[in-house]
């Protein structure tokens, strides 16, 4: 067990859960259960994981965790650019989220590989 504000990849993964909250604020109204809904709650879900895996026991239990954020990442990075090419997000909030949440998929990757070895 750790603690997971220790986590960089957990910083980081909470500064984009806040960076996609900001940037939906603007979402149209007849969204707010479609997209605005479900990119929020994959955003929140990568931190969400990452910060329940580390109060588990075995690396397994961990591992399996961020597997899970792993894939909220993914399902953000698809979100933010449907967002953008309906016109939902600009160029600049789309770029802001792409950067932050593949800067957070590289270090899940690597921490996942590091955790199951």
């Amino acid at each position: 067990m750790q603690n997971f504000k220790d986590l960089i990849v957990w910083q980081k993964a909470h500064e984009n859960a806040l960076l996609v909250y900001d940037a939906t604020k603007g979402f149209p109204k007849d969204e707010s259960f479609g997209i605005t809904s479900q990119i929020r709650r994959a955003a929140v879900s990568i931190p969400t994981n990452i910060a329940e895996g580390c109060g588990k026991f075995t690396k397994k239990d961990f591992a399996n965790y961020l597997q899970t954020s792993f894939g909220s990442v993914q399902e953000v990075e698809y979100l933010s650019l449907l967002s953008f090419e309906l016109g939902y997000l600009n160029k600049s909030q789309h770029e802001k989220i792409d950067a932050l949440t593949n800067e957070v998929k590289a270090m899940l990757i690597s921490l996942i590989k590091k955790v199951r070895a």
